[in-house]
């Protein structure tokens, strides 16, 4: 494995790096893991990394990688840049027959996540998009509950994602809320609340229920004045089936909360609710019985529940371990074994993402009005 960003002090990186090595599927050798190649430098030999391959920019990365025996060169890179440079970066690596896995959101425009589900399927390469949730064990197994059918028929949908660390950012001095990229379009794109983690309760409705959303009406906020992206929002969902409605509400300003991310589908028999800051617990609620409680490392779940736990039954599992699943399930497909769709977000999943997130925009800035995704 590769690796573009995520050098010192990087978190997203960090955590990359430890769920290549969760999983014992990957090797870190090389990559471009700061603008400054000298940081770039410091941060390989602190890694134990070859200098060698450590490099300049990504043109010479592609060249010098392809110049190498084939059993020697990086089979995959993994992307941890700023939201902006994941497109170009991406697109000269899927030109140059690399696997990738990418940080979310795939790209800063529908147009260019299009170009790039394009040249994924051309190439016939892996494209694992990280929506880490769905490595959870009790997500998968909230998926195949629901698509077996024990909440009958689903009736409604909610998610919602909460923080609140933005606001020491906002209520500080100026330079501190300009020194934040996730608050510059330049870098972050249209969005900051729904692009960051909006899109997150996002991809958990349509990867738990196996719906797609068919349109938002949303209403976002940018909370104080100055704020370019919304930082808090809600948005309307619908489906195909008219009668069957949902809700997705996300902020960065909840002052306190850290990362509180839920999601409840309702059904005509019963209702799962999960939640990422007590992730071994899927609650199954019934009018006509108990209240049941799924948990990992027991033989009452489900095949892909099983496969996705690390640790016995009783030991909690945690965000690293997630995203290691979804860096397994990329490693079957790069070795072109037999794996399960749900194993990891593809580059589909990417072009969903983006069109939720230009569809709220857009529905926001129209009057809050109905928007077809």
């Amino acid at each position: 494995m590769g690796m573009i960003g995520g050098g010192i002090g990087a978190f997203i990186g960090d955590a990359h790096r430890r769920a290549s090595r969760i999983c014992n599927d990957y090797e870190l050798v090389g990559g471009i893991f700061d603008a400054d190649q000298e940081k770039s430098r410091e941060f390989a030999v602190s890694e134990g990394i070859n200098l060698t391959r450590v490099y300049k920019n990504i043109d010479e990365m592609i060249k010098k990688e392809l110049a190498l025996p084939k059993n020697e060169r990086m089979q995959v890179v993994s992307i941890v840049t700023p939201n902006a440079l994941h497109f170009p970066f991406a697109g000269k690596l899927l030109k140059n027959g690399f696997n990738l896995v990418c940080e979310k959101p795939m790209t800063m425009t529908v147009s260019e996540a299009l170009a790039l589900e394009k040249l994924v399927k051309e190439k016939k390469l892996t494209f694992a998009l990280t929506h880490t949730y769905t490595g959870y064990p009790m997500v998968r197994q909230m998926r195949d509950l629901i698509k077996k059918g024990v909440l009958g028929t689903i009736q409604r949908i909610d998610a919602q994602y909460y923080q609140g660390w933005i606001n020491s950012i906002i209520y500080g001095t100026g330079s501190r809320i300009t020194g934040v990229w996730r608050l510059d379009p330049k870098h972050a794109g249209v969005s900051s609340c729904m692009g960051d983690i909006g899109v997150h309760a996002f991809n958990l409705i349509e990867y738990t229920t196996g719906l797609e959303v068919k349109e938002v009406l949303s209403d976002l906020n940018s909370v104080k004045e100055g704020i370019k992206l919304d930082l808090d929002g809600t948005v309307l969902i619908r489906f195909s089936n008219k009668k069957l409605k949902g809700v997705i509400r996300a902020s960065q300003v909840c002052g306190g909360l850290e990362n509180d991310i839920i999601i409840s589908v309702y059904g005509s028999k019963g209702s799962l609710r999960w939640g990422q800051e007590n992730p071994n617990y899927l609650y199954h609620y019934s009018d006509t019985e108990p209240t049941k409680i799924y948990k990992p490392a027991h033989g009452y779940n489900m095949k892909n529940a099983e496969e996705a736990h690390t640790m016995p039954a009783g030991h909690p599992e945690g965000i690293y371990e997630a995203l290691a699943n979804i860096y397994k399930g990329a490693a079957k497909s790069i070795r072109k074994k037999k794996f399960d769709p749900c194993e990891f977000p593809t580059v589909h999943d990417g072009v969903r993402g983006m069109k939720f997130i230009h569809s709220v925009v857009n529905s926001n800035a129209k009057g809050n009005v109905w928007v077809k995704v």
